[in-house]
């Protein structure tokens, strides 16, 4: 059976059932779309609720903070330095979501 045609089941079925009335968020816009997927950042988001960060969430958490490192850095032998480490960060974070892409391709 199809994952889409499950969860699509399970939608309605809830939605008979009234389980997804008074739900938080309920009758408000939906979040503007920012980088990736709609539904993969809801998802991303139902597991920050729980505790449970992506790899790849900390690795771009870690890149915004090194940018901000960077950005403050002015010597010119530092500054090196810490683009070497935005650019591990980045590059780790690239593999992440690839490997997030080809693992939910396989259909």
């Amino acid at each position: 059976m199809k994952f889409s045609f499950l969860s699509e089941y399970r939608i309605r079925k809830a939605e008979r059932d009234g389980q997804l009335e008074g739900l938080k968020g309920e009758g408000k816009p939906l979040p503007k779309a920012g980088d990736g997927d709609f539904s993969e950042n809801v998802g991303f988001r139902i597991m920050a609720e729980a505790g449970a960060l992506p790899k790849e969430i900390e690795l771009k958490r870690e890149e915004e903070a090194q940018l901000k490192v960077l950005q403050r850095t002015t010597d010119p032998n530092a500054r090196k330095s810490e683009m070497k480490k935005l650019a591990d960060i980045q590059l780790r974070r690239a593999i992440q979501e690839e490997a997030r892409r080809k693992y939910y391709s396989q259909d």
